[in-house]
């Protein structure tokens, strides 16, 4: 029985020390499971924290967010033609409602003061700096910054995005997305870009072609589900386009309903379709951009013309919902508009409220209201010109010693 033993237990000592073995068995466990087997080992924790095998893992699991905090962006600084208003010194570039411990140790540790203005992120790295020319990638878990050298191309005014893609060799790559925003009055069927390569660490240079007139939203950022990009474009529209796919085209689809609300958000679905929800005095309305059989595919051919369907996901009459949370429909709160600040990750049934200086997250499903408790409560987000933006993270178990990535410059 004894060398039986034996037998077995070195048969599983030799299993356990086959990387592709242990891959296969912990692919198969759930996320909670996961973040506790990091301490087993430091070969464990650069297993799990590798990207193989977290691209393998989050194909077969959904793997949840935390959220940081939330970036306040004053538009009247960002992009500000010669003689615009000037940010006070007293007003931060870029600040940070923090919401988590990971988030206040951000705020505090001084690095955003280096940073510029907050432009996007993705994937818990940061996109930051000045337009035109000048930009920062900012990696939490490496704390080291990036300088992207200077584009190449001046847009007078332009709308962005940042993509953080999957890399088998442990090295973050991304792609930052420069369009240039033509003016509404211009017949246009083309959009100028420049994309940076962090795997080439340079600028590239693109036309894409539209099947009719575009003008995109300037100042803004694109929304990215699946590594596809969605901007607003003018009269209602969004634009989508896939810098993956072979041609180089961009495809405008038109917005449900009337276009004039007070707020509108874009987000990515539970079932991976692009969601679009907006909100007026009265309440909120959620829309989702049915995929055909090949996804969105169809929209980058030119030889093709594709309508897509919105369908309506949820109806909320805000009224109705801060009489079902009582305690929560003070004074303070009904004096205040309430409006749609964003979604969460990867979800159709939670939305991020706000109501003055207050922040709520609403679960559609119950309807059941929860306060987000932050650090600087109310004294960033009362100018009419700011957009407050969650900061995620997904919880996922990450090191130092699995990271590779530009180190600051």
């Amino acid at each position: 029985m004894k060398s039986r033993r034996m037998k077995h237990e070195g048969v599983l000592h030799t299993a356990l020390s086959c990387d592709d073995i242990l891959c296969n068995i912990l692919i198969r466990l759930p996320p909670k499971s996961i973040t506790k087997f990091v301490i087993v080992s430091k070969r464990w924790l650069h297993l799990i924290c590798s990207s193989s095998f977290r691209h393998s893992y989050l194909s077969r699991w959904r793997v949840g967010f935390n959220l940081l905090g939330f970036f306040v962006c004053n538009s009247l600084y960002l992009g500000r033609p010669k003689g615009g208003a000037r940010r006070p010194r007293s007003e931060p570039a870029l600040p940070l409602l923090s919401s988590s411990r990971e988030g206040d140790d951000l705020k505090f540790s001084g690095v955003l003061k280096k940073l510029g203005y907050f432009i996007d992120s993705s994937d818990g790295l940061l996109l930051c700096g000045r337009h035109p020319k000048t930009y920062f990638v900012w990696n939490p878990i490496t704390k080291q910054q990036y300088k992207l050298p200077h584009p190449r191309v001046h847009f007078e005014e332009l709308c962005m995005a940042f993509i953080v893609e999957d890399s088998p060799d442990d090295e973050i790559c991304y792609r930052v997305v420069r369009a240039k925003c033509e003016s509404r009055f211009e017949e246009v069927y083309v959009v100028t870009i420049e994309t940076f390569l962090s795997k080439i660490s340079t600028w590239c240079y693109s036309k894409l072609r539209c099947s009719s007139t575009i003008s995109l939203s300037p100042w803004t950022s694109g929304t990215v589900i699946g590594g596809v990009i969605h901007w607003y474009a003018a009269q209602g529209n969004i634009a989508i386009y896939d810098p993956y796919h072979h041609e180089k085209h961009i495809a405008l689809v038109k917005l449900p309903g009337p276009f004039d609300f007070d707020e509108q958000v874009l987000g990515e679905s539970s079932d991976g379709c692009l969601q679009y929800g907006w909100s007026c005095k009265a309440g909120l309305q959620i829309w989702v951009l049915e995929k055909g059989f090949d996804g969105y595919s169809s929209l980058f051919s030119t030889n093709e013309q594709t309508i897509l369907s919105w369908s309506l996901r949820y109806k909320l009459n805000f009224k109705i919902m801060w009489r079902k949370n009582p305690t929560l429909a003070t004074k303070c709160v009904t004096r205040k508009e309430t409006e749609i600040l964003a979604f969460s990750p990867q979800d159709s049934k939670s939305v991020f409220i706000r109501s003055g200086s207050s922040i709520y997250l609403y679960h559609i499903g119950s309807g059941r209201m929860e306060v987000i408790q932050y650090q600087g409560r109310g004294s960033s987000i009362l100018s009419d010109f700011s957009k407050v933006v969650p900061y995620f993270k997904r919880a996922w178990p990450q090191s130092t010693l699995c990271c590779g990535g530009n180190s600051s410059t």
